[in-house]
């Protein structure tokens, strides 16, 4: 019993569960405020039979569920409607998936780190914050709770749904496909760069409320962007995102530029992963 409750208490790779986003900030008894989380292994076999690792999967399931069906209803609602006027209009649409971001990433970060989008937990494996095993794990519960929640939204909206594209992401008209890779990539590397920003190991250690308030800033980045990109993309920065509206949807026009979509994310996230590791930390060239 003392094993299962010490598998609880502990989470992804052995860091506590309280540091949101795979980070663990600890002080040390040297005097320093801090010390680096350890890299994760590529590979970590024991995590399988951890519960606190299927634990994290369902949590990242349930959690990209909801974001799909409150932010897809919320566009259905915007775009069904003859006037902008009556409805909450494109900021709303961007308040929608940045509250949701915000309101998840608060909920989950103890249990699975909250990354709820395969970006972020890409750019968080490059990093080294967590394992190939959980990594993969993860994107494939996001992509899961993504399509159930696009399809509980379909479920309500019968009528209206296909006509109105389904919330699918695809270049709009007077862009090019070399627009909408731009905007992905940079993005998602606002959301990545602002996810390292606001879980450092370095700022958890010496701002004891940052962990707290780290779903802030993370999903004011998502309100941000959306605002910015919408008119080029429709805004994906999220591949199971992008991908559960495109099954659902389940159109040409869904999946014409459904690559987009992913290469772009995990682009912007490998270059925020990069530079935060390389330039703001620099990591690579401190001494041992």
């Amino acid at each position: 019993m003392e094993g299962k409750e010490e598998d609880v208490r502990l989470g992804a790779n052995k860091f506590p569960e309280r540091q949101p986003i795979g980070t663990a900030a600890q002080i040390q008894d040297d005097g320093k405020d801090y010390k680096e989380p350890p890299p994760a292994p590529l590979f970590e076999p024991s995590e399988l039979t951890s519960w606190s690792f299927y634990r994290a999967g369902i949590a990242e399931f349930v959690a990209t569920f909801l974001f799909l069906y409150i932010t897809v209803l919320t566009v259905m609602g915007v775009v069904q409607s003859k006037t902008k006027c009556t409805t909450v209009g494109i900021q709303g649409i961007a308040w929608a998936f940045g509250g949701m971001i915000f309101a998840l990433v608060y909920c989950t970060a103890g249990i699975s780190g909250g990354h709820i989008n395969p970006a972020v937990t890409f750019g968080l494996f490059l990093a080294r914050k967590l394992s190939l095993t959980r990594a993969l794990f993860y994107i494939v519960m996001q992509c899961l709770g993504a399509i159930c929640g696009a399809g509980v939204v379909k479920g309500f909206e019968k009528t209206t749904y296909m006509s109105n594209n389904g919330g699918a992401n695809f270049v709009q008209p007077g862009y090019t496909k070399g627009d909408g890779l731009g905007a992905e990539i940079v993005g998602t590397f606002v959301l990545v760069y602002t996810v390292f920003s606001a879980t450092d190991a370095k700022r958890s250690a010496r701002d004891s409320h940052v962990p707290i308030l780290a779903p802030l800033p993370i999903g004011f980045a998502v309100f941000l962007v959306h605002l910015a990109t919408i008119p080029i993309t429709g805004t994906g920065i999220n591949p199971a995102r992008s991908l559960g509206a495109a099954i659902i949807f389940n159109r040409d026009r869904g999946w014409d530029d459904h690559w987009i979509f992913w290469v772009g994310p995990f682009i912007g996230a490998a270059l925020a992963a990069l530079y935060h590791q390389v330039v703001i930390r620099a990591i690579p060239f401190k001494s041992k």
